[in-house]
């Protein structure tokens, strides 16, 4: 019950950002164009904060095999969703805005304030191990998809400020080596931007859009029924039949951690993406809209479920 009511309180919040950010538009502070600033600083500076400050918690063998698990967890999780998102595709040809709105999910932006409420501040590790699995994903597989480039370039992603930071998160974990307190505060400080901006970029754009229109299309309710029901039932068909959440004492928890960054409404970051590469923003932050509004609804339910199968 009070991860529930904790779940619509933080999303409730979420939608107050929204608002200010499609009021700034309306009343013509902003253009939506505008936001695209706001989007390349979450992308490149405020989510590599987000990813090594996740990281610095003591270590201790306890905390080091609930993150393997959750990594582990996490890459299965990611192939089995996304070979049916690939299904997903083919059988309702899902655009390239679409079917990464269905996969990706919005995960740093809701569970991080979440986790820490729910569970405190050290269960931020488990969320780290999903978010780094994502991020890898976000910036090879997503990437190229908005860029249509046909190649992976290595160089680029090796030299990614995401990729370098969760390799730098991963070291500093594993060799045990805090950082300074002023460096994870500023980092700390700098991360806790990530949900009002990307929430505030989403308003923007909508700012701009025929809310009438958006409610109208009935792709989105395709899009967001997948996001929200479908994927989420497979992913705890697929924890359930990998008996991954048995392995660990506390195996549930730090999974339930990983299934709430899959629960998430679709990925804010897939509205930047589409931003940068002229991708049809406005019906990328339709469906943000869209599957924000509805999850307060599932995101309880399937808590539920887990907690009753796993």
């Amino acid at each position: 019950m009070e991860i529930s009511i904790l779940l619509i309180k933080q999303i409730l919040e979420l939608f107050l950002m929204i608002l200010m950010g499609y009021i700034i538009v309306r009343m013509n502070i902003l253009k939506d164009s505008d936001s695209r600033i706001i989007s390349i600083l979450v992308l490149y500076l405020i989510m590599p904060c987000v990813l090594i400050n996740s990281f610095q918690v003591s270590f201790t063998e306890e905390k080091m095999h609930g993150l393997l698990l959750t990594i582990a967890a996490s890459i299965l999780l990611q192939l089995t969703l996304l070979l049916l998102t690939w299904l997903f595709r083919s059988v309702f040809h899902l655009n390239v805005v679409e079917w990464t709105s269905v996969y990706y999910s919005n995960s740093g932006n809701l569970i991080i304030p979440l986790i820490t409420y729910v569970l405190g501040q050290e269960w931020l590790l488990y969320a780290s191990g999903f978010l780094s699995v994502q991020t890898v994903m976000l910036w090879t597989h997503c990437k190229n998809a908005f860029s249509d480039d046909k190649k992976w370039d290595i160089k680029k992603f090796i030299l990614n400020i995401n990729m370098i930071s969760i390799v730098a998160g991963l070291v500093l974990f594993f060799s045990k080596i805090r950082l300074p307190e002023i460096i994870t505060g500023t980092m700390s400080s700098v991360g806790n931007m990530i949900g009002p901006l990307c929430m505030i970029v989403t308003g923007m754009l909508i700012g701009s859009t025929d809310l009438k229109q958006v409610f109208s299309n009935k792709r989105i309710y395709l899009v967001t029924f997948l996001r929200l029901i479908i994927l989420p039932l497979a992913a705890i068909a697929v924890l359930f039949i990998s008996r991954l959440p048995y392995i660990l004492p506390d195996g549930k928890t730090i999974l339930l951690v990983t299934f709430l960054a899959i629960i998430t409404p679709s990925a804010s970051t897939i509205t930047q993406m589409a931003q940068v590469y002229d991708k049809d923003a406005r019906y990328a932050s339709s469906v943000n809209i869209m599957t924000t509004l509805l999850c307060i609804i599932t995101m309880p339910v399937l808590v539920y479920i887990y907690q009753i199968v796993i």
